[in-house]
């Protein structure tokens, strides 16, 4: 009967140890946030609007998910953008094109390593551009 019992531990064990090595590893999610305004723009401005973004980004897959939204705008939104690489402060090209219809938004995008980089990083703002701010009327790095 012992060695039955020890059979069946073993079996049991060796299952449970082929289990763990077949099942898939769960993705790396990480998730970010951005708060908009115009005191981060550079050079920063001086309108009421605010905003805010969300995104989770898987690494395995590198696929970038966001939700957004803005408010106070001086006028429509003619254009929005993921940038970098750029710490605070400083300015960088277009990154992800972000379609904003608003006053809210959504999307995603599979990063390139380059941009995978910069998001995870903190080198990543969220800019919101209006007729009368060309430039970016509010802004806000992605930080985890």
């Amino acid at each position: 009967m012992t060695s039955t019992i020890l059979r069946s531990t073993a079996a049991a064990i060796a299952f449970a140890g082929a289990l763990a090595f077949a099942t898939p590893s769960m993705a790396a999610m990480t998730n970010f946030k951005a708060s908009l305004s115009g005191k981060s723009e550079v050079p920063p401005n001086t309108v009421a609007a605010t905003g805010s973004v969300t995104a989770t980004y898987d690494s395995d897959s590198k696929k970038l998910t966001w939700k957004g939204s803005y408010s106070g705008l001086t006028g429509p939104a003619t254009a929005a953008h993921f940038h970098g690489p750029a710490p605070e402060g400083k300015n960088a090209g277009v990154m992800v094109p972000i379609s904003p219809n608003g006053p809210a938004f959504e999307g995603s995008a599979t990063l390139n390593d380059a941009q995978a980089k910069a998001l995870v990083d903190s080198d990543m703002y969220v800019n919101i551009h209006t007729a009368a701010n060309k430039g970016g009327e509010i802004r806000g790095q992605l930080t985890k």
